[in-house]
């Protein structure tokens, strides 16, 4: 589909400040129907409470909009929040999707916590496993898959008509790209996978999976494939691939840990759930010691 043809989703960003996630919900203007991209369930570590305010707000906006909802999809397993898919969709009716490659995340992190050998790496925790080139229809809008890896091994972007979901391949220009510095990451991968992105029609919208305002700013997160290319701090256009590997590693080298990595990964490699209670009935997530060094 050309660019000047390329159906045109209605997109909703929701911001979770405590993370700097963004959510996204679009749909097709003319069926009313969508899709739920990279929902929060919160997490507040320090109580170690989950709620569902982000999803429920969510939901809110879907409901006052009158959206019919197609799919939930995740563009890979998060390490900074937990994912709301299975709640959200449980609530909408909807199937919840995510990239093929999770089974490899999966196996990773089942090794780093000593789950089970008879753990589930198969990625049955979700309705759909989406390769590369898969394509569905929400509404009238048609949707493509691109495989994305880099920041981790199972990222995909989802492309919806004009617009493009890319989760944390790319940051906004002046933040320029996400790190690659995760178990199963690669700063090459990434650098692959965004110059696929940046291959995208010029007009295409880009959404990130992350923004850090100060306390009283707005997030900001979306810009053109034309806006990264002529100004993302790493990648734009006479940018060489070596130039990318150097900063993009050395900048990883100075960042810490997510607070949240260690019980997030935990929970989404079952895409979205807690564990299972043990036997008083009570749900633990339990930390590997000395797995990671200190940053």
């Amino acid at each position: 589909m050309s660019p000047a043809t390329a159906k045109s989703p209605i997109v909703r960003a929701f911001f979770d400040r405590p993370t700097g996630s963004l959510q996204y919900v679009f749909h097709d203007p003319d069926t009313l129907r969508g899709a739920i991209v990279d929902p929060v369930w919160n997490f507040y570590p320090e109580a170690g409470a989950v709620t569902r305010e982000s999803a429920d707000e969510i939901l809110r906006y879907i409901d006052k909009a009158g959206l019919t909802i197609d799919w939930v999809l995740d563009t890979h397993p998060h390490a900074d929040h937990f994912s709301a898919g299975p709640y959200l969709a449980e609530k909408l009716g909807a199937p919840h999707g995510i990239g093929e490659k999770v089974t490899g995340v999966q196996k990773l992190w089942q090794e780093i916590y000593n789950l089970p050998a008879d753990f589930p790496t198969d990625g049955r925790q979700w309705d759909r496993l989406f390769a590369e080139g898969d394509e569905f229809m929400v509404g009238t809008i048609p949707v493509r898959v691109m495989f994305s890896p880099g920041h981790t091994l199972a990222s995909v972007t989802y492309v919806a008509g004009d617009a493009a979901f890319v989760h944390d391949t790319l940051m906004m220009p002046a933040s320029g790209t996400s790190r690659a510095d995760f178990p199963g990451g690669s700063a090459e991968d990434l650098w692959r996978s965004i110059r696929a992105i940046l291959d995208l029609p010029a007009e295409t919208r880009l959404y990130v999976g992350h923004d850090y305002p100060a306390p009283d700013m707005a997030p900001e997160y979306m810009a053109t494939v034309a806006e990264h290319r002529l100004s993302n701090r790493h990648v734009k256009d006479g940018i060489s691939r070596e130039e990318f590997l150097s900063t993009r590693t050395a900048r990883d080298e100075t960042l810490k840990l997510p607070a949240r990595m260690l019980e997030a990964l935990q929970v989404n490699i079952r895409g979205g759930r807690l564990p299972e209670p043990e036997a008083e009935g009570k749900t633990y997530l339990k930390k590997p010691i000395g797995q990671f060094d200190p940053r």
